[in-house]
């Protein structure tokens, strides 16, 4: 059981202490009746506290709690429903005792405006979801003297070798900025490793991402050269494959062919893999074309599982402003293998 005083901490006169306890009103949280009982009981003995409720599940713990308005609630943190921590706190101790509950989610407030809907998705899903700020450390069972530090994490890893289902993960960016960032990472980790990078996205990003890769010493010109790295715009590729304003399947699969055998000749290593960074379903998301965007996902992934292909689609907050973009939403990361914070393991 966790104890949660909702009211705010300051220093208290012995007269205001005695007020403020004879004052303690306690909702009690937990499903199993026997224990429940047996803790409203021990708290009846204080004449101090006052016990106003007592429920067996989350769903009516929050609207006791919003009725109620408890001083005090004690709450069965094993209770069958998921729980996503929101908080400021970083640290990695704070963080790990929050997951160590059984938390199945951690979010750091400074992320919430790019995170939040895609961590809530994953937890209703049953999957963990670590910000995007934390991913790169260990939040594991093991004991570490020096958990923020892992040298081994600076390295840049490759995609999973082999025996890897398809991966088509879908990111969300607060703004055009991130966006770059997100695919730039990807591309400059994947070069790296000797995996080939397809990049489809608006002349602005394109750009954007080679002045990043450059910055990081990335020999372009060289990648460009030998297929390694190869881009498209994203418009001109949406328009070799609508037809009646919708994406057509054979021309889907004839311009996914031959991007992926281009740049299957340059991908080196015995278990080499493609990386594609995408944004043709949200370019046509932005345009309002909310059919045609799934439609083109669902696409993307029956041409793309016969290949050793990782997919990384990047979406803009500013595609989903309203209420009733929620749906587009669920439904668009339903066509996703993942809804990731952080992109491709990256």
């Amino acid at each position: 059981m966790y104890l949660h005083y909702l009211g705010k901490l300051r220093s208290l006169s012995p007269k205001e202490e005695s007020l403020r306890i004879s004052a303690i009103r306690v909702l009690v949280v937990e499903d199993y009746e026997p224990c429940r009982r047996f803790v409203v009981s021990i708290l009846q003995q204080q004449a101090e506290l006052q016990v106003i409720g007592e429920v067996s599940d989350g769903v009516e713990a929050v609207r006791k709690a919003q009725e109620l308005q408890p001083d005090l609630i004690l709450l069965d943190i094993g209770l069958p429903m998921p729980v996503l921590f929101v908080s400021q706190e970083h640290s990695s101790d704070i963080v790990r005792g929050a997951l160590a509950t059984g938390a199945k989610g951690y979010v750091l407030k400074t992320d919430v405006g790019s995170e939040l809907l895609v961590a809530v998705n994953a937890v209703l899903r049953g999957e963990r979801f670590l910000s995007s700020s934390l991913a790169s450390r260990d939040f594991s069972d093991s004991k570490d003297e020096h958990p923020d530090h892992h040298p081994d994490r600076e390295k840049v890893a490759p995609l999973p070798p082999h025996n890897v289902a398809m991966r088509h993960e879908v990111a969300f960016y607060p703004d055009s900025a991130a966006l770059v960032d997100g695919f730039a990472r990807v591309a400059e980790a994947a070069l790296k490793v000797g995996n080939a990078v397809i990049i489809i996205a608006t002349e602005p990003h394109r750009s954007g991402i080679l002045q990043k890769l450059r910055a990081d010493a990335v020999d372009v010109e060289t990648a460009f050269r030998q297929d390694s790295l190869i881009q498209l715009d994203s418009f001109e590729a949406l328009s070799s494959v609508m037809v009646n304003n919708l994406p057509d399947r054979l021309r889907c699969s004839e311009i996914i062919s031959d991007l992926v055998a281009r740049a299957s000749k340059s991908a080196k290593g015995e278990h080499a893999r493609i990386a594609i960074c995408g944004e043709c379903s949200p370019t046509l998301l932005l345009e309002g074309n909310v059919e045609a965007a799934i439609r083109l996902e669902q696409l993307w992934n029956e041409n793309t599982k016969d290949y050793n292909v990782d997919t990384l689609c990047g979406y803009l907050w500013s595609a989903f402003p309203q209420k009733e973009s929620i749906p587009i939403f669920k439904n668009i990361c339903a066509q996703h293998s993942a809804v990731v914070g952080r992109e491709l393991g990256y």
